[in-house]
């Protein structure tokens, strides 16, 4: 069955769980050739092609980019979505804390988007979708490092968005809510009570429960897609009313 990525490339970071595997899979189905790129791709479907990449070495991204457009012979879609979370305050939060987010999060996406512009720029249908956070426009508590690498990928989206446009290159990213993933439920073991914060996180949403790793992947497919040709420079949420609901208690 055709999809609307047929013969499209697709790479995506941190693809081999959580928001990436849903991403990487949605695309798949919809017939798109996916490459993944993480620090552990193995174990990956077997339509899925795995490179092995670490987003904070410039070196490794190039190279891994690089395998991408030799086995495919080309990208189409870029989507970020490694990254990593911290816990805390300002006070709290170490320079290395600081140095090591920033990286992966901020730099890490700019590393990957620099190696494929050169591809992408061949593309009749460029586009690049990165994982921001509502993090970047909601105060969130003990998230302050996070926060602050999320709200700069918003506005990085949105540079790259102008200096791309005409190139051909679409750029866009989600602002996902709490997403129930192996990487939430790492963060959860920094706290005294990871139960607790869980059903915490869960009632944060207006629907009352967490985000869906494959509800964000469904929102990335749409601004991937070639049918949403006019989008760009555009931030979806994708976070369970989070940002601009206000919903009563029950009772």
């Amino acid at each position: 069955m055709s999809g609307e990525f047929d013969g499209l490339v697709a790479v995506v970071t941190g693809g081999a769980s959580g928001i990436g595997l849903a991403t990487a899979s949605a695309l798949l189905d919809r017939g798109a050739r996916v490459a993944v790129l993480d620090l552990n791709p193995a174990d990956l479907p077997q339509a899925m092609t795995g490179f092995r990449a670490d987003v904070s070495d410039r070196a490794s991204v190039d190279a891994a980019i690089a395998g991408v457009a030799d086995t495919f012979g080309g990208i189409d879609i870029v989507v970020n979505s490694a990254g990593i979370s911290a816990i805390g305050t300002v006070e709290e939060a170490a320079d290395s804390d600081w140095s090591r987010v920033f990286d992966i999060n901020v730099t890490g996406t700019a590393r990957v988007c620099a190696a494929s512009l050169p591809w992408l720029r061949r593309s009749d249908h460029a586009v690049i979708v990165n994982v921001s956070s509502i993090a970047a426009l909601n105060g969130l508590p003990q998230r302050a490092v996070y926060s602050a690498s999320k709200g700069a990928v918003l506005a990085l989206t949105f540079a790259m968005a102008t200096d791309h446009v005409a190139d051909g290159i679409r750029v866009n990213c989600v602002n996902p809510g709490t997403v129930s993933t192996p990487f939430v439920d790492r963060m959860l073991q920094n706290f005294d009570d990871p139960v607790k914060e869980r059903a915490a996180l869960d009632a944060r949403q207006a629907t009352g429960r967490m985000v869906t790793p494959e509800e964000v992947a469904g929102a990335i497919a749409y601004l991937a897609s070639p049918l949403s040709g006019s989008t760009t420079g555009t931030a979806l949420d994708v976070d369970g009313g989070v940002t601009h609901l206000r919903v009563r208690p029950k009772g």
